[in-house]
């Protein structure tokens, strides 16, 4: 890292071009970042994950009981799922993702998680599409066709419930596709949704059309490019 860049990954997928890119910040002092791109897209950075952290703390803390089964929609750089697993009443981990490479910098050691993430029992990355998974009547969320209900679902795909990573996504936020995902919650069960965007009411009257009730969570964390705060939000809905 002579230059202070590298790019880690590139490859070329039906969403588009995605790539992996570690760099020295000097505006940071030198602080290294990894980042992910998809085309001319920035999907995430190292350097900005407490409310990715927050998704999974807040979702299982609305939760009673213990053995929970849990499944994260995006793997990302895996700040979601290594919150997750800070949980010990989280029993299985499924980690589902659309995009191959993503899933292979996490076993190739590529990431800084990676290893932490393959290394635990409890975790499994699953290579599918969640939306499809996530609203199948015959299909669980590991692609199998063996569905079984699970505690909790935490999803970090979209930049927000209506600012989508590609068009077709939008299906998703429908009360049918939000109906469908309920129905694979165990009683009790949560949906939890992160948003780079703030609460919009129009989703949470959608989310509670479906689910016994709905929390929405703003998430502040230190910008230090700008100096000053900014924040994410997490939507936290709950099965009755």
């Amino acid at each position: 890292m002579g230059l202070g860049f590298e790019e880690l990954d590139y490859q070329e997928t039906p969403l588009g071009d995605i790539s992996l890119r570690r760099r020295a910040e000097p505006r940071l002092g030198g602080k290294v970042l990894y980042e992910v791109k998809l085309n001319d897209e920035y999907l995430m950075s190292s350097l900005f994950t407490e409310a990715e952290e927050q998704l999974s703390h807040l979702g299982l803390a609305a939760l009673a009981g213990q053995d929970f089964d849990v499944v994260v929609g995006g793997l990302g750089l895996g700040y979601t799922a290594l919150a997750a697993l800070e949980h010990p009443s989280v029993r299985s981990l499924l980690v589902v993702d659309v995009m191959k490479p993503v899933i292979d910098w996490h076993q190739k050691g590529l990431v800084p998680l990676g290893k932490v993430l393959c290394d635990d029992a409890r975790c499994s990355l699953i290579h599918a599409d969640f939306f499809k998974v996530a609203t199948s009547k015959s299909l669980g969320f590991d692609g199998t066709d063996n569905p079984q209900k699970v505690h909790a679902v935490l999803l970090d795909i979209d930049h927000s419930p209506s600012h989508w990573l590609n068009p077709g996504n939008g299906d998703f936020y429908t009360v049918q596709a939000l109906h469908d995902v309920a129905e694979k919650l165990h009683p009790g069960g949560v949906f939890a949704l992160w948003s780079n965007d703030a609460p919009e009411q129009e989703f949470v009257d959608l989310l509670n059309t479906v689910f016994e009730s709905t929390e929405t969570h703003i998430v502040n964390f230190p910008n230090p490019y700008t100096g000053e705060e900014s924040s994410n939000s997490v939507y936290v809905a709950k099965r009755s």
